[in-house]
């Protein structure tokens, strides 16, 4: 897959399955050594740059946000290459600005949840990544500009907070979320972003605003009918603005931008290598080889 780079991978909800435009479109089943990612992976081209789709709930959405299977996702987009990757997700504003069918590129998260694997590391090999800022700020602001060419009403910053779920948030819960200065909840976005940042990967989230959560006294609570329908609206406008950030990553002003993401596990190791085991060694190659093969 590295002779056919992939230009951006993207996970989001399965309606996004059939993605428009996408040419030469094939499938595969991509294998890890956390087990298989939550659905075959969508590759294709558009304008002749090679992207890489996965369904995070599933062909039809049958596994719940606890149950997906994040390590294997984002090991899977390593294996094919993905150096960007786009977060598409559903969400419910914490904020009376952030209104329902805008969209929100979060540059900061608050892990709530509490029952999912949150590294590829361990077993021997402990790693301490940098988390200070968890997305990616030049993918974000690649992202930015085709919201904004795609005449999106997008609002860019604020802080995502991640439940367990499957449930919607209490009435309390919602407000204390927002004493806190969360500006929007969801069910996804964690451990993704650590994942991918552990994996190197630029990472950024196209969230979509459904909904105000529970806590609007003027608004009617959030519920899987008002998730579905907003979503269905924005669908057209995701893809539209991932086809035309395909185009944007590939600008001057982009390409002359730098982050650390793809040296994220650089000073991240506290293990002696001397002392890990091989076997532990073969099965993380993917993400620890470059720094690992003269040790």
């Amino acid at each position: 897959m590295s002779e056919n780079k992939v230009a951006l991978g993207i996970i989001g909800g399965s309606g996004l399955y059939s993605f428009e435009g996408l040419e030469n479109r094939r499938t595969v089943i991509v294998d890890t050594p956390f087990g298989l990612p939550s659905s075959p992976v969508i590759l294709g081209e558009v304008h002749g740059k090679q992207l890489a789709f996965l369904a995070r709930h599933g062909i039809g959405h049958t596994i719940s946000p606890s149950e997906v299977n994040y390590r294997a996702n984002i090991y899977a987009m390593k294996q094919l290459g993905v150096q960007k990757l786009i977060s598409v997700s559903a969400c419910g504003s914490l904020r009376e600005d952030y209104a329902p069918g805008h969209v929100v590129v979060p540059d900061q998260i608050f892990d709530f949840t509490h029952k999912r694997e949150r590294s590829f590391f361990g077993e021997g090999l402990v790693v301490h990544i940098s988390s200070a800022d968890p997305f990616c700020p030049v993918l974000s602001a690649a992202l930015t500009k085709a919201l904004q060419e795609e005449n999106a009403t997008f609002h860019t910053g604020g802080t995502y907070i991640t439940i367990e779920g499957p449930r919607f948030s209490t009435k309390a819960e919602s407000n204390i979320y927002r004493s806190l200065g969360m500006s929007i909840v969801g069910m996804t976005a964690s451990p993704e972003v650590f994942l991918a940042r552990e994996a190197e990967i630029c990472y950024a989230t196209m969230a979509h605003v459904t909904d105000y959560d529970v806590w609007h006294v003027t608004e009617a609570p959030v519920s899987v009918e008002m998730v579905v329908r907003t979503l269905s609206q924005n669908t057209a406008l995701a893809q539209r603005a991932l086809i035309r950030l395909v185009d944007i990553l590939d600008e001057p002003e982009f390409q002359s931008m730098r982050c650390q993401c793809d040296e994220a596990l650089k000073d991240a190791f506290i293990t002696d290598m001397a002392k890990v085991k091989p076997e532990t060694r073969e099965k993380l190659d993917l993400l620890i080889g470059k720094y690992t093969k003269s040790s």
